[in-house]
């Protein structure tokens, strides 16, 4: 184009006027009265998300600090809902992509890496049974009261089952650490909700992709469910085998840190790439490095571990906020007594399996003591992954519209009544002082 095409025009205003304020020598984007207030582009709504969320996280931590009756991660997303519900608040649009991509992959390989192998170890018989014929039979329950109950067929109930089937006890968890309670009942906690993310994503898989078919059956959904496992395990065994490989030449602990977050994200990105489960992958890596990669030495030290903690404390903040944000309020209001319903219907679901399945393991109770199953089902709340499991399948025709928000409203129930709940409980089953058992 030529230089006359691109000659710049002045439009000039009679000095004094409205139009033009006398204000000679200011850039005209930085006098807000002569242009209209500009809109936020993309990227400044994101840092303006980014920001208001840490500011939240912090303002949170100090209350949460003050008020130790209520866990850290349930005032995060009471802090969400609110937030989400400031009148004229414009926040960038939060998607299960965000959820599944930028915070899963990081918060279950620290789950996998800081576990303690050896206490999970004692306990593996248990953790087994509640992350595989626990998540089936929650399933299976949650799906035909769902149907028989509130009305949904059988489909649709199956996936809200397999939406709510996983477990997400990080504040139980932390609870549990700060009250000194035993250390197995922890392991049970920790190993469950570790092993169900994955078994739980890979039911959810099945069904929705045996729904989108168009028609739906056991047999499609068992096959779909067997590759997104073994897939999943195969993809996460390899990339932890290449990272250990890769740990033991190393000498840098930087290095080390670069080498295990591209190893959780990477393993992440491979399963899903050949729509396997990203998370199954995930924690089988976290698993092969935490086993074989402390050989190196550096492993059990300060740094690699102090890296992961704060990345997971960082993530967990801000999804737990992301969730109270994300609510789908007014629709939540149009079928409340629907979510309640469904609340209950989960709870429920998660009582049968736990007393049964650790009555199984233990009918004596001499390794889990009563007070243990107790927290077991009271601990078993939802979360984030179900959050995003929930958003993922709003836009499908093939579903019904009422399973994501139903599953949403599930997810902020268990967090608000078991999650505020959790001290006086706790006080209630004696889990204060640590035993050995």
């Amino acid at each position: 184009m030529s230089g006359q095409n691109t000659a710049s025009w002045k439009v000039e205003f009679p000095r004094g006027s409205r139009e033009s304020p006398d204000l000679d020598g200011v850039p005209g984007r930085l006098v807000g009265r002569r242009y209209p207030a500009a809109q936020m582009s993309t990227a400044q709504s994101f840092l303006f998300l980014l920001i208001l969320l840490g500011a939240a996280a912090t303002g949170l931590r100090l209350v949460s600090q003050r008020t130790p009756t209520v866990p850290y991660p349930v005032l995060l997303a009471l802090g969400g809902i609110l937030i989400g519900l400031l009148p004229g608040l414009r926040l960038p649009p939060i998607g299960p992509d965000l959820i599944l991509l930028a915070f899963v992959p990081g918060l279950v390989f620290e789950a996998s890496l800081s576990l303690d192998l050896e206490e999970l170890w004692r306990r593996v018989v248990p953790i087994t049974l509640l992350a595989t014929f626990g998540v089936l039979f929650t399933v299976a329950l949650i799906g035909a009261l769902a149907h028989f109950a509130l009305g949904l067929d059988w489909a649709n109930g199956f996936l809200l089952g397999s939406i709510v089937a996983a477990t997400d006890p990080i504040a139980v968890v932390n609870l549990l650490r700060q009250l000194g309670a035993p250390r197995g009942l922890e392991a049970i906690l920790d190993g469950e909700s570790l092993f169900n993310d994955g078994t739980g994503v890979a039911v959810f898989a099945a069904v929705l992709g045996t729904i989108l078919t168009g028609h739906p059956s056991f047999v499609d959904a068992g096959t779909r469910f067997l590759y997104v496992t073994i897939a999943g395990i195969a993809i996460g065994v390899a990339a932890g085998a290449a990272a250990v490989a890769g740990l033991r030449r190393v000498q840098d602990a930087e290095l080390e840190i670069l080498i295990t977050l591209v190893l959780a994200y990477g393993s992440y990105l491979a399963a899903d790439v050949v729509h396997a489960s990203g998370v199954v992958s995930v924690v089988s890596a976290g698993l092969v490095v935490a086993r074989y990669g402390s050989r190196t030495g550096r492993l059990k030290g300060t740094q690699l571990h102090g890296f992961w903690s704060l990345l997971a404390f960082v993530l967990n903040a801000v999804l737990f906020l992301i969730v109270g944000i994300a609510l789908p309020t007014h629709r939540l209001l149009d079928i409340a007594g629907l979510a309640l319903g469904a609340y209950l219907i989960m709870f429920a679901a998660r009582v049968l399996p736990v007393y049964g399945l650790l009555g199984l393991t233990d009918p004596r109770g001499s390794s889990i003591p009563w007070r243990w199953r107790h927290m077991t089902v009271w601990g078993g709340l939802r979360g984030a992954l179900s959050v995003a499991l929930a958003l993922s399948v709003a836009a499908y025709p093939a579903v019904n519209p009422n399973v994501s928000v139903i599953a949403y409203g599930m997810v902020v129930l268990s967090l608000i009544v078991q999650g505020g709940l959790l001290l006086p409980v706790a006080d209630l089953l004696r889990l204060r002082s640590r035993t050995v058992v």
